[in-house]
């Protein structure tokens, strides 16, 4: 059987850091911080009191209000975001609708639904009062069931959770359906939603988030030797996936080509990373053997990296393990540095981050570097504090997810 190509005709971001694609790209290339103190609740109480949260979206600018109240906002954010994108990509109604699905990832999903309701619940007098749409509205696969609906896509239709690497494995997903057959286009990718009480009171339980509340702005440093924990963001991202030939046929625009779609799993421990970056490297090979891709063909990597001790050093030396001397000749560099972690989403907006550095051929950079980490191999180029222009054709973009969870996927620049 002979796989069909897939490319990447439409893009739509909604960030900490940009509503749109162009304003995210902007912020990217020019190395602005998102983070700020929580503005949703009081945050006082709790260890961490900041986080990089989607500032001045209004859901009634893309949601009927009716509509947009049995939403819970990782759905507004993906009905939103999907939006962009399906304009992005000129999706009308001459094309079948019943070869168009959707794929989209969440890790938590409703987690402000859920909070509020159980809290809701906790303060009466135990007498079960629930909104009607609470059970719709927490699901995680009511955002592509929304995005279906709203739009008429009768294709495949559903959600991929894997935490952290939920968009990456939906952005897989998406590849091999098209590439098999089994669609004409699939819009993808992953939204999150989970700067609530709860969700960052968990995280500080398991002692995941960065403590630095004196100075949120430079809190996520990945790779820098005083990194404490990653920063909590949240947002979305959506990506139009689409056959080559039938793209080429109606004259859609191509960012990309999807080259490789690579998964594993650490089988190591709940939340820590494989201390020697097997599951990491795995993924890594995994994902270049899937269309024959050579390491040295690689410019560019969106690592995970996510400002954590353990787990930057553990990607960094897979991805050593896996490139050898040509890993000192990629430029490497983690934007969460920029918009924090968005969780199920952060596979899919550093996807796009990716397919943004091969279009204008730059690479974003890792900011808020300040002291070198003895364990970490200065001869990498990590891409600190400021964007780097180069040659980029094949770039890479790395997840990793509690659990053991690991996704890769892989774009190479058209020509042409």
């Amino acid at each position: 059987m002979t796989l069909k190509r897939v490319v990447v005709t439409g893009l739509g971001a909604l960030t900490p850091i940009g509503n749109t694609v162009q304003e995210y790209w902007n912020s990217l290339s020019t190395g602005v911080s998102g983070a700020g103190l929580i503005t949703k609740w009081d945050a006082s109480k709790h260890k961490t009191k900041f986080a990089c949260e989607v500032k001045g979206f209004n859901p009634e600018n893309f949601i009927d209000r009716k509509e947009a109240r049995k939403m819970d906002p990782f759905t507004q954010y993906a009905v939103a975001c999907s939006a962009e994108a399906i304009k992005d990509a000129r999706i009308d109604a001459s094309l079948n609708p019943d070869r168009i699905g959707v794929i989209w990832g969440a890790g938590i999903g409703g987690l402000r639904t859920f909070h509020d309701e159980v809290c809701g619940y906790a303060k009466g007098d135990g007498t079960p009062r629930f909104n009607p749409f609470f059970i719709p509205k927490m699901i995680i696969d009511i955002s592509a069931g929304y995005i279906s609906m709203i739009n008429g896509f009768r294709g495949p239709n559903f959600s991929t959770v894997s935490a952290c690497a939920s968009s990456s494995n939906a952005l897989v997903d998406a590849y091999n359906y098209i590439r098999l057959g089994k669609a004409d286009i699939i819009v993808t990718g992953g939204s999150e939603a989970a700067i609530v009480e709860s969700g960052i009171g968990g995280f500080n339980a398991c002692k995941a988030l960065s403590e630095r509340n004196d100075d949120p702005a430079t809190a996520s440093r990945p790779f820098d030797k005083d990194r404490d924990g990653f920063v909590m963001g949240e947002g979305a991202g959506a990506l139009v996936l689409e056959e080559y030939e039938h793209a080429k046929r109606r004259g859609a625009t191509i960012y990309a080509e999807v080259i490789g779609g690579g998964m594993s799993a650490d089988a190591y421990h709940l939340t820590a990373p494989h201390p020697e970056g097997l599951g990491a490297k795995n993924v890594m090979l995994n994902v270049l053997s899937d269309n024959n891709t050579q390491p040295e063909e690689v410019d560019y990597i969106n690592v995970h990296g996510t400002s954590t001790p353990l787990g930057d050093i553990a990607e960094l030396s897979a991805i050593q393990a896996v490139f050898g001397e040509h890993a000192y000749k990629l430029n490497i560099s983690s934007t969460k540095s920029m918009t924090g972690h968005l969780l199920g989403a952060a596979g899919a907006i550093e996807a796009i981050a990716s397919i943004l550095a091969i279009k204008y051929q730059l690479v974003p950079p890792t900011i808020n570097h300040f002291t070198d980490d003895d364990q970490i191999d200065s001869k990498l180029n990590l891409t600190f504090n400021k964007a780097q222009s180069r040659k980029i054709t094949v770039a890479m973009s790395n997840t990793f997810g509690f659990g053991g969870h690991n996704a890769s996927v892989l774009f190479r620049k058209i020509e042409g």
